[in-house]
C-alpha cells in the first residue's frame, strides 16, 4: 500500500539561514543572530508575564478582545481591523493559506525576506522572485511581474536580511499597479527603528486602499521575541478570514498579559529606539573604516559584504564564532559574501569589531 505524501511543493522549502555547524567555536556569549532587543522587554511586561503564570491553567480565549484595543490604543488604529497571532509569522503562512492556491503566483524581491517563499510553497502557488536594487526592492521590476495569476504583492518595508526600505511615494506607486483581486502585504517588523524622512507608516495606505494589510510585530523593538506575538492590521473582510482560520486558541496568557504592558511603557521603547539607532550608526560606521561594505539599514541589524576573495564572510563568522559572538549568514547566493550583525550593547559591538579587525588584519 502507498504512503500518503505530503504536497509536493513542500519539497521546494529549504533552510534559509545558514546553521553555525563545524566551527571549533567557543559557547555563545554574545548573540548577534537574530534581531532580538538586547535590551530585553519593559521590566513591567516582564512582571506581568511572570504574575500571569498564576492562571496558567487556562485557556485564553478571544485575545483580540484583550490586545486589539490595546494595540490600537498605543498606534491609533481601528481595533476591529486588528487581530493577533503568534508572531507576524504566523499571519503571513494565514494570509497565504486564505489567498494562494494551485494556479496562483506570490511577488516578492528576491533577496527579501527568505521565509515567505515557504509559505506560498505550503499552499501549492508559484513564487516569482523579482531582481533587486543592491538588496532593495525594485518597484519597477515588481509591478513588470504583475499578472493575472497574482494574488499576494509581499513587501518588507524595511527589509529583512537587508535593512534596506522604500519611500511612500514608491511603497504607493506599486500599490497603484495592483490589481483589486490581489493583496499587497507589507510587512513592518521593524518600522519602529526608521528614521528615514521620507519613510511612510504602513497604516496610511491600510486605511486608504481595500487590498492592503500590514503585518507588525512585538518580538523586535519591544523585547518579546520569546513570547511570540504579533498582529495585523488590514481590511475588514481580510481580518476576518485570518481570524476563521487562527488556531483557537492563539496567544498564550502570559503573552497577552506581556503584551498590554509592554504597549503602554513608551519610555522603555523610546529608550530601546535611541540606544539601537545610536549603535546602529556607531557600527556601521567603524565597519566602513575596516574597508567593508556596509548596505544602509533602517532597522536593528545591519548587513555587512566583504568585498576581498582572501577575507570571507564564511572564515569571518567562523573567527568570530570562536569568540563566542553569532552572527547570522545565509543560504542564498546573493549573500554568500555577507554577515548580518544584530544591534548588540555598545561593548558587545566594540568586541564585534574587534574580532573583524583581528580577522582583516590576520591576527585570527
Amino acid at each position: 500500500m502507498a504512503v500518503m505524501r505530503a504536497k509536493s511543493a513542500i519539497d521546494k522549502i529549504r533552510p534559509h539561514m545558514i546553521e553555525a555547524v563545524g566551527h571549533a567555536a567557543a559557547p555563545v556569549a554574545i548573540h548577534l543572530n537574530s534581531n532580538e532587543s538586547v535590551y530585553g522587554p519593559s521590566p513591567l511586561a516582564a512582571a506581568a508575564a511572570r504574575a500571569a503564570i498564576a492562571g496558567i491553567e487556562r485557556y485564553l480565549e478571544n485575545p483580540d478582545a484583550a490586545l486589539a484595543p490595546a494595540i490600537a490604543d498605543r498606534f491609533g488604529l481601528q481595533a476591529a481591523r486588528i487581530t493577533v497571532g503568534q508572531g507576524s509569522d504566523d499571519l503571513l503562512a494565514r494570509l497565504a493559506r486564505a489567498y494562494l492556491g494551485p494556479g496562483t503566483e506570490l511577488i516578492r524581491s528576491e533577496n527579501g525576506y527568505l521565509k515567505v517563499p515557504n509559505y506560498a510553497y505550503a499552499n501549492d502557488a508559484d513564487v516569482i522572485s523579482v531582481p533587486d536594487d543592491n538588496f532593495k526592492p525594485s518597484i519597477d521590476h515588481m509591478i513588470a511581474a504583475i499578472s493575472e495569476r497574482t494574488r499576494i504583492v509581499y513587501l518588507a518595508n524595511p527589509e529583512n536580511p537587508a535593512g534596506t526600505y522604500l519611500s511612500g511615494a514608491e511603497v504607493r506607486r506599486l500599490h497603484a499597479a495592483i490589481p483589486d483581486d490581489a493583496l499587497l502585504i507589507i510587512d513592518s517588523a521593524y518600522e519602529e527603528y526608521v528614521n528615514a524622512p521620507d519613510y511612510e507608516p504602513a497604516h496610511r495606505l491600510v486605511e486608504e486602499a481595500k487590498n492592503v494589510v500590514m503585518c507588525r510585530t512585538l518580538s523586535k523593538i519591544f523585547g518579546l521575541a520569546g513570547a511570540r506575538v504579533g498582529w495585523a492590521y488590514g481590511p475588514d473582510d481580510v481580518i476576518d478570514s485570518l481570524r476563521r482560520i487562527a488556531l483557537t486558541f492563539p496567544v498564550a496568557s502570559p503573552s497577552v498579559a506581556a503584551t498590554i504592558v509592554a504597549l503602554e511603557d513608551r519610555g522603555h521603547t523610546e529608550f530601546v529606539r535611541n540606544a539601537t539607532l545610536s549603535g546602529r550608526n556607531w557600527l556601521s560606521s567603524e565597519l566602513k573604516g575596516l574597508g567593508l561594505d556596509v548596505i544602509p539599514s533602517q532597522a536593528n541589524f545591519v548587513l555587512v559584504r566583504f568585498p576581498d576573495p582572501e577575507k570571507t564572510a564564511e572564515a569571518a563568522d567562523a573567527a568570530l564564532r570562536a569568540s563566542g559572538i553569532a552572527v547570522r549568514r545565509f543560504a542564498s547566493p546573493a549573500y554568500r559574501d555577507c554577515i548580518r550583525i544584530t544591534i548588540g550593547l555598545p561593548d558587545d559591538l566594540r568586541a564585534c569589531v574587534a574580532v573583524i579587525s583581528s580577522f582583516l588584519n590576520g591576527e585570527s
